[in-house]
This record gives C-alpha cells, structure tokens and sequence, in this order.
C-alpha cells in the first residue's frame, strides 16, 4: 500500500502565486490612484489656506503686491509636503497662488495646482480632468 503524505505540491503553490500576482497587478495601480488623490488634497488644501491668507493681505495693504509667503506666514511647503508653494503675477489686484508636486507626488497627472484672486481653480496636467484634479 502507498502512502501519501499530505501537503501542497509544487505546482499548486505556484498557481496560487501566480493567482496573486495577477490580482496584485490589478490592484496597485488603482491603491496609487487613490493615494495620489489623497495627497492631492494637502496641496489643495494649503492653496486654499494661502487664498484665504492673500485676501486678508489685500484687506490690509489694498494691494497684493509685495506680499511674500513669509508675511503671509505660510511655509514654502504644504502641511504634509507634497507640494511647493509659490505667489506669481503679484500686482495690484492679482495673484496666482501655484502648488507645485514634490517628491512622491511629482507624478501626479494633474500637475501644478494654481488658484487666483478670483478663487478660479486650474492645473498644469495635461492628462487629467478639472473634476479629478480639483
């Protein structure tokens, strides 16, 4: 009588790696899809913050010109920093506010995230939509 030992053989452990190997190649793109959106959100959270800061600049000062990110008291880089911050096209009445992706983020397909005096919200990416980027 034969016996046989119980157990896996070789061949059915490597159709199950092969198994989660294909499931984890399904997976990973949509797990960093949704960790760029996530960080995304410290950008733009940040530019609205320096928005909201610029205004109160132009109450004060009736003007944006002049105004630094230090008199602002904003760091150069968002709270988590996954972005850049910059002021450009200061003048009297306008201002963009631009964030820009560092690191693990300078990837993301929207690009550098800008926001005006108006609150008119853009983004550099070519690839990506208003609605996913903002």
């Amino acid at each position: 009588m034969k016996h046989r030992s119980a157990g896996f053989t070789l061949i059915e452990l490597m159709i199950v790696i092969a198994i989660i190997g294909i499931l984890a190649s399904i997976a990973y793109p949509s797990y960093m899809t949704y960790v760029e959106r996530g960080r995304r959100s410290d950008g733009q959270s940040a530019l609205l913050d320096l928005s909201h800061r610029m205004d109160q600049y132009f109450s004060e000062n009736k003007s944006y010109e002049g105004a630094t990110l230090a008199q602002l008291g904003v760091k150069e880089t968002s709270p988590e920093s996954y972005y850049t911050l910059s002021l450009s096209d200061l003048s009297g009445n306008t201002f963009i506010a631009n964030a820009t992706p560092t690191g693990a983020q300078s990837s993301d397909n929207c690009g550098t995230l800008t926001i005006n005096q108006l609150g008119q919200r853009s983004f550099t990416g070519a690839s990506a939509t208003a609605a996913g980027c903002w």
